[in-house]
């Protein structure tokens, strides 16, 4: 299993972030590299890159609040 966490790097300070959307749902087959979600700091919005390949299992949902090294989901 790998876990889908949002990267220490993808803004600078300690804000807090909001998925803005999952491009897949819980249950589906992703590849490495594709981007899994968007996530949204103050007027910035980013791609969250899939970590491995395999089915992804969704921890926070759209619309959740965020930070820096959270877990948001997994990949078996």
């Amino acid at each position: 299993m790998t876990d889908v966490i949002v990267p220490n790097d993808m803004w600078d300070d300690d804000r807090e972030g909001v998925i803005v959307s999952w491009l897949y749902l819980s249950g589906a087959t992703v590849t490495e590299e594709e981007v899994l979600c968007e996530v949204m700091v103050e007027k910035a919005q980013s791609d969250l890159l899939s970590p491995a390949s395999g089915v992804l299992t969704i921890v926070e949902e759209a619309d959740a609040i965020v930070s820096r090294g959270q877990v948001i989901g997994r990949i078996d």
